[in-house]
């Protein structure tokens, strides 16, 4: 797929004392791209738009390159024991996206500099567990190998975990390019799972991101590396042929993976579809011919964490896709672990 050229990209002076900062001045200095440094209050003033749908649109345009400055990361079950992040925010444009309730109006991408403090963080939290092995999932607040052709931060996290004795990484992705990782000294401390969807789901709700075909030729590259390997399955949705596009993913993933042995387990994690009021209030301003189903008559309420009923599938419901599902994954990959269904 066609990777993301910003066509703002703006700069956090404290960014700049790092070398990650430095060199992506270097990189859009003299491009297409207008280059301005802004201060983190002023950056969202910064991009057009009026509509609700114009500032969504503007903003998937705008790059951010800023610090992490908190050192507390929170808790991440059931993925990972904790959440951090490289970017925050992705090129992609999914409909359903959960990100749409909590990144505001103008939820533009950002790029975290500082690296070396992220990574000082790291090792505080590992180091409070001694002796247990400590899990991270680095990709609940945006997608970072859709920026890793510009950033490299992918691949120099994959690296500092594979130095860690008592730390493992986990990675989600819809994007493709993971060429760059291939020959990182992972030393099997980082999953990689692809999320991957029926056709329907990838076609008509996640644009801008790598197709199913793409995705599962990444995958393959990366087992091949040597990675451990997962899928995450999600949103899974009921519509007209699920369960025909859903055998038809199943029966693509088996030969995706055919070629690589049996001794790793491949983890599957399955997540129905699921939204919040404002979600879908926000939904329909961006995609205004949106096809997703969020009839809450047909749904039924569930509480979440982060303290907001969600909207899911009726038990009933929720019972056949999950059991369905599974039937398929552990008819085609002999191999699968089934981490979890929400």
């Amino acid at each position: 797929m066609k990777l993301f050229a910003p066509e703002r990209v703006f700069f956090d002076p404290e960014a700049l004392k790092y070398s990650l900062g430095q060199r992506l001045y270097k990189k859009f200095i003299g491009t297409d791209a207008d280059v301005l440094q802004l201060s983190p209050q002023n950056a969202a003033r910064n991009i057009p738009g009026i509509t609700e749908n114009e500032k969504y649109a503007q903003s998937k345009k705008t790059l951010y390159i800023t610090v992490k400055k908190s050192t507390r990361l929170d808790v991440c079950k059931p993925s990972a024991d904790y959440e951090f992040s490289l970017v925050s925010n992705c090129p992609g444009n999914c409909e359903y996206c959960y990100l749409q309730t909590t990144q505001g109006s103008k939820p533009y991408l950002k790029v975290f500099a500082n690296l070396e403090d992220i990574f000082g963080t790291i090792r505080h939290y590992m180091d409070s567990k001694p002796g247990e092995v400590t899990t991270f999932e680095v990709a609940s607040l945006g997608d970072p190998l859709g920026l890793e052709h510009l950033t490299g931060s992918l691949a120099e996290t994959v690296n500092f975990f594979g130095g860690l004795e008592n730390a493992r990484l986990r990675v989600v992705t819809k994007y493709d390019n993971v060429d760059t990782l291939l020959n990182v000294r992972h030393n099997g401390h980082t999953r990689f799972r692809f999320s991957i969807n029926a056709r329907y789901v990838i076609q008509n709700f996640e644009h801008n991101t790598a197709s199913l075909d793409e995705r599962l030729t990444a995958a393959s590259k990366i087992a091949s590396a040597g990675y451990p390997m997962g899928f995450v399955v999600a949103p899974i949705m009921i519509f007209e042929g699920w369960k025909e596009q859903y055998a038809d993913l199943f029966t693509g993933l088996k030969k995706c993976l055919s070629h690589i042995g049996n001794s790793e387990p491949v983890t599957f994690e399955l997540i129905q579809h699921r939204f919040t009021a404002v979600a879908k209030s926000h939904i329909l301003q961006r995609f205004p011919n949106t096809k997703l189903d969020m009839d809450e008559e047909g749904r039924t309420l569930k509480w979440g964490r982060f303290g907001r009923y969600k909207y899911v599938y009726p038990r009933e419901t929720a019972k056949e896709m999950n059991d369905f599902i599974q039937k398929l994954i552990l008819e085609n990959i002999p191999n699968a672990q089934i981490e979890y269904f929400t």
